[in-house]
């Protein structure tokens, strides 16, 4: 178990996950969602997909260690509330937060997409979806940042153990290992991500951030490349491979610079070989970094000019 100081208890399940009917809706749905989101459940006995939804959803709140809670509501027993909220069919699900609706969805979902819904609607109230592990992936980021890789793996590794399908954390245990050198191990983790995860960004962006350290091995130096490339700027090879080089190097924004400049010659060379290299690193870098803010710019205004 990850212990991280100063946080709330986990919730009872009990306490998390309450049948609710037209005397306690508004304490334990409206005004509980005041404090924090309120999943409510309309179900009925005799529908067949409430009765695999219902499961679902309350291992997905239990999951959520407090984050959020549910309601659940039996349609042919309270139809008043039903009429109210317009509950055309069965399963319905929706979020309250504030004493509002905010989300919702009908019909029965696989787990990874009931753990999506679960995710954004606790973002949304600004809470921590991964129930408490924020922390815990937060501290591992920042030992990795610091060059501490090795530690932030084991951090990384001990949160997939508390919690399988945490795509934040798989990423975090993929770009640890690239950072150790370790590219081989890398990409074993990545292979063996859950597939419910597997198409999460923040497993794209490991997946990219390793295909640039396998290119990192080949590159050549740096001097040399910028020597052939200053020889003869029509050199669209050495300008691709000085690239590789100066990312190899860290230096993002200048490789950037040079695949921009190619794509600027010849935008179909090796078919497009400078766009595609150009998302690579767009997508293994922040979204928000100003290398691909700058970047995305200046490729749009080349491609729509």
């Amino acid at each position: 178990m990850i212990e991280l100081g100063g946080g709330a208890a986990a919730a009872p399940a009990t306490d998390l996950i309450k049948d609710v009917d037209e005397q306690t809706f508004m304490a334990e749905v409206v005004d509980a969602s005041q404090e924090v989101p309120v999943i409510v459940d309309f179900w009925a006995p005799w529908c067949g997909p409430c009765k695999t939804l219902g499961p679902a959803l309350e291992a997905a709140v239990t999951a959520a260690r407090g984050a959020v809670r549910m309601a659940k509501v039996n349609v042919d027993e309270n139809q008043m509330i039903a009429g109210q909220l317009r509950i055309q069919s069965i399963p319905t699900v929706y979020a309250f937060w504030k004493g509002q609706p905010i989300d919702g969805f009908q019909g029965a979902l696989p787990a990874s997409e009931i753990k999506q819904f679960i995710d954004r609607v606790v973002e949304a109230a600004g809470g921590d979806a991964s129930g408490g592990l924020g922390e815990a992936l937060e501290a591992a980021e920042q030992m990795l940042a610091d060059g501490a890789a090795a530690d932030a793996a084991q951090t990384f590794a001990a949160i997939l153990g508390e919690e399988e399908e945490n795509a934040a954390a798989y990423g975090g245990l993929v770009r640890a290992h690239i950072a150790l050198g370790e590219l081989d191990q890398a990409e074993a983790i990545l292979n063996g991500a859950p597939a419910s995860i597997s198409k999460a960004h923040e497993l794209e962006s490991a997946a990219a951030q390793l295909e640039l350290a396998r290119q990192a091995e080949g590159a050549g130096p740096v001097a040399e490349l910028q020597a052939r490339v200053e020889a003869d700027p029509d050199d669209l090879q050495a300008r691709f491979d000085l690239a590789q080089a100066l990312y190899a190097k860290g230096d993002a924004a200048a490789a950037v610079d040079q695949l921009l400049e190619l794509f600027r010659r010849d935008r179909e060379w090796n078919d497009g070989a400078a766009k595609a290299q150009l998302f690579t690193i767009f997508e293994a870098l922040k979204p928000n970094d100003p290398v691909v803010l700058n970047g995305r710019r200046r490729l749009s205004s080349m491609i729509f000019a």
